[in-house]
């Protein structure tokens, strides 16, 4: 299967009063055409970073310091800012966390949707993209302003607006984190269906393993600026092969019983200044040994799977983990 997108050994470092820290340590990550893939992690893991170099939608104090972004085949921190624009405009879409901040609160929802169509839209033309975006009453959204709307709502005027030029590759950074839990589910289910009808790729960068694991087709696990482990989610998130998988899964809400605890990951993410050069999970990690604290994991292939772990046939040995909820 071909891919629409992929980052090669990237770095991208931020500045800040305390000095350059490094937010992608190497980031490796592939998306193929047509695919739904997660990449998941806790914050501070780099996954936003990643995300958003795809369309080089990064603040103004990050840095690109090494490595490569290609999106349909264009070198994305190679290229001039017109040519960026051009790229944004008709091959990305992006969803973003909050949508009230997303959108434009001085203007009418409808006019915020036909500037991102292309041409002069008709009202014919922006009902039509509403209801796709499965907007009840597309008629009265096309005149409210955003704070006019519920949170799921507008989330959906802002999924409206990602896929007006039928974009190849949709980024979604936490599009469901703002929302109840009663409609993150129907949100995630809206971004699935359109990526069926157009044919998209779908890039969603979440912290929700469990909503991930029934929506995304492979699901990739970021830590210290690096994937760790990537590969199918019902394999990754039920067998995981890296000790960071298997504790952020046994940290996660939503699969637990009555009268169990969850497992909190002990210490906190690194703050890295420069290049790693052992594990960056090392001092928070049950497996550890010498190895991890010397030497840095390169990625290998474990159980159909790409994993960056010295031991990960040790933690693929331990019992399964399950993504469901007791029922």
């Amino acid at each position: 299967m071909s891919n629409i997108a992929k980052a090669e050994d990237v770095v991208v470092s931020y500045r800040t009063t305390k000095g350059s820290l490094r937010a992608l340590d190497g980031a490796d990550l592939a998306v193929r055409a047509g695919e739904t893939l997660a990449v998941v992690g806790e914050s501070g893991s780099g996954k936003s970073t990643l995300g958003m170099s795809f369309g080089r939608v990064l603040p103004g104090e990050a840095k690109h310091e090494a490595g490569r972004i290609e999106v349909d085949g264009t070198d994305v921190f190679a290229i001039d800012a017109e040519t960026l624009r051009g790229l944004r405009r008709d091959k990305l879409g992006f969803v973003f966390q909050n949508p009230m901040t997303a959108l434009d609160p001085t203007m009418r929802v409808g006019r915020q949707v036909a500037r991102a169509m292309p041409g002069r839209a008709s009202d014919a033309e922006i009902t039509a993209l509403l209801k796709r975006a499965e907007l009840s009453d597309p008629a009265r959204v096309m005149r409210a302003y955003p704070h006019e709307l519920s949170g799921g709502m507008a989330q959906r005027v802002v999924i409206a607006i990602a896929i007006a030029r039928g974009p190849q590759l949709l980024i979604a950074d936490e599009p469901t984190a703002s929302l109840d839990a009663s409609i993150r589910e129907k949100v995630m289910a809206t971004l699935a269906r359109l990526r069926d009808e157009t044919g998209a790729s779908l890039l969603v960068l979440s912290h929700d393993l469990r909503l991930m694991a029934r929506h995304a087709g492979r699901v990739a696990v970021m830590y210290g600026g690096r994937v760790v482990e990537i590969g199918a989610s019902a394999e990754v998130l039920q067998r995981p092969a890296h000790p960071y998988t298997r504790a952020l899964l046994a940290a996660a809400s939503g699969s637990e019983r009555p009268g169990e605890r969850l497992e909190p990951i002990p210490g906190t993410p690194p703050t890295l200044a420069g290049r790693c050069e052992a594990c960056a999970f090392a001092p928070r990690c049950a497996y550890a040994q010498d190895r991890c604290r010397a030497q840095r994991p390169e990625p290998r292939e474990v159980a159909g799977r790409q994993v960056t772990c010295h031991f990960a046939e040790d933690v693929l040995a331990d019992a399964p983990i399950s993504t469901e909820a007791p029922r």
